[in-house]
This record gives C-alpha cells, structure tokens and sequence, in this order.
C-alpha cells in the first residue's frame, strides 16, 4: 500500500504521482481518458489535476472539456469522495485574470463542469499581477468559507507575489496557499529552485511540479535522429542533442537500467524525492503510459543516484 503525502498544512492527502488531466478532451477522447482514470484509481492513486482552460487551445474547443470528462468520470463512478481533485481558475476564454468577480464566477462554472459541490485544491492558475493579493485571497477566502473549496494553491508566480499573499493569510486570518504548481523537472531546475523554492520550504507549502516530464522529453523516447508523433513533439525536441539532455539521458538510462524499471519512473523519482515535492504531475494518453509513472511510487533511489542526476542536470 503506497502511503499517501499530505499537501502542506492542509488535510489533503495524496498520492505521490497526480494523474495530469490536460490530455483529456485533447490528446485522449472520452474512451482513453475513463480508461486511464480507472487503471489510475485502481493503483491507489487519488489526485487528478486539471484546469478550467483545459483544453481550449485545441480548435473547435471552448475550455472546460478536461473538467467535463473527469465530472463526468467521477459521477459514473460514484467515487467523488476518493478523489482529490485540484483545478485551476485565471485562463479560462471566458473567465481571464483573477479579479474576485472572475475567481467566483469561475469557481461556479468550474463546480458545475466537475459534477460537484467543492473543489478539492483550487489553485491560481497564472498570477494577474493587475489585481492586488488583498482582491484575490479574498475571493479565495469566500470560496473556502462557502465550502465551494477546500484547499487553495498558487502557479505560476513570483517569489515576491507568493511570499506577499502568504504574509496577508497570515495578518488577516484569511486562507492560506497550502501548495505550489511550478515548473520543474530534470531539464528545468532554475524555474523553480531558488527565491520560489526557498519561499514555499519557509512556508510549509508542498510543490506540485508541472511539465515534470519536459514534454515528454524525460520519458527517453525523444533522441537525436528519432522522431516521434506527439502533439506536445515540439517542446521536448527542444532538449534533444543539448549537452545537458545528453547527460540526463545517459544517467537515468544508467539508473533505470539497475532497477529494471523505465526512464521515465526515474526522473519522476528524482523530482518527487527533492526538497518541497509531494507529487509530480505527469499525464496519459494511453493506458500504456501509464505504469511507468505509477512506478514512482515504489521508487526510492539511492542518495548516489539522486546525486548523479542533479550532477548531470547541473
């Protein structure tokens, strides 16, 4: 039985992998995504991210599909209690920038696309520096005293924005950041360790990390002279054939090769296993891809391993 880690100061717990939900309604139709969700749940894992906007960038797409297919999923499956679901507010077409008239209205929309009545982690989605912390903890704050959210979480932010809204929660006794969705991953660390990382480790936040695959790029399929058919090919070739990927290739092909475990469970394993992160987020288009990232579950690498992989993504 994998055991569950609690999000910050919150009384969520969850498990050490979330299940990304920015394929469903895109890359994955209504088929794929119930059958990813199921086998997710299945293997104990509890926390399905997702986002209003998702996925409003594909044509013919408004945004919100990602949340109608897990609303959907959740009511055919009666397990809504199982599940911590984390969405996000501030991109949706129709509900841009977190103003409190905004984050309310966006709040409903979202509940009503979900098939429920709270929000598990409800988080900012980009931060709308236009708007002063004061308006947006506030809304956050009415939000959770009206039981529409449990928890509330910020992405993509500034040090200084983050620090400045958890120091208001904290003066006027209103709710509080419990955790953090940055950018990081092997090939990306200096998005997120630093000023960020160094604010959410004095805060008691938990980190969440998004992109923690680099587009896939740390699942190993992507090498120089391979190509392969992905939506998402063109942010991952990025890393292809950089002296960096190089390195970080090399060492968790080394690694995953003395474990007998996939590419991918690896770099997942390093990312959960640094200072602040409580489950990376990963996605599935296809049942397929889906045990290497559950395998992070039962990954623990040695203090070497962990170090070698920071030493080649340096």
């Amino acid at each position: 039985m994998t055991s569950l880690r609690t999000l910050g100061s919150s009384d969520l717990e969850v498990f050490p992998l979330s299940l990304g939900g920015n394929v469903f309604g895109w890359t994955a139709d209504r088929t794929a995504s119930f059958a990813v969700l199921d086998a997710y749940a299945a293997a104990g894992g509890n926390f399905v991210d997702t986002a209003d906007a998702y996925t409003a960038w594909v044509d013919g797409n408004k945004g919100g599909e990602s949340e109608t297919l897990i609303g959907e999923w959740l009511t055919e499956r009666g397990n809504r209690s199982d599940i911590v679901v984390a969405t996000k507010v501030g991109a949706h077409p129709d509900y841009k920038g977190l103003s409190a008239t905004t984050i309310k209205a966006a709040a409903d929309a979202s509940l009503q696309r979900l098939g429920t009545d709270y929000i598990d982690l409800y988080y900012t989605h980009f931060d709308d520096e236009s708007v002063p912390v004061e308006e947006i903890i506030g809304a956050l704050d009415e939000l959770v005293r009206a039981g529409k959210v449990r928890a509330i979480a910020a992405s993509n932010i500034s040090p200084e924005r983050l620090q400045e809204s958890l120091d208001l929660s904290d003066r006027e006794g209103l709710a509080r950041y419990v955790a953090l969705q940055p950018h990081y991953n092997l090939v990306s660390r200096d998005t997120y360790e630093g000023p960020l990382q160094e604010v959410a480790s004095r805060s008691g936040l938990a980190a969440v990390p998004y992109f923690a695959l680099a587009a896939g790029f740390l699942t190993g399929k992507y090498r120089p002279g391979t190509k392969v058919e992905s939506a998402r090919s063109g942010r991952a070739e990025a890393y292809v054939g950089t002296e960096r990927g190089d390195r970080v290739l090399t060492a968790l092909d080394e690694i995953a090769q003395s474990h007998g475990v996939q590419v991918p469970t690896v770099a997942l394993a390093w990312l959960a296993a640094q200072p602040t992160v409580a489950a990376p987020i990963a996605s599935a288009r296809t049942l397929e891809q889906l045990p290497a990232l559950l395998a992070v579950a039962d990954l623990e690498l040695t203090e070497a391993e962990l170090a070698a992989l920071t030493a080649a993504s340096a």
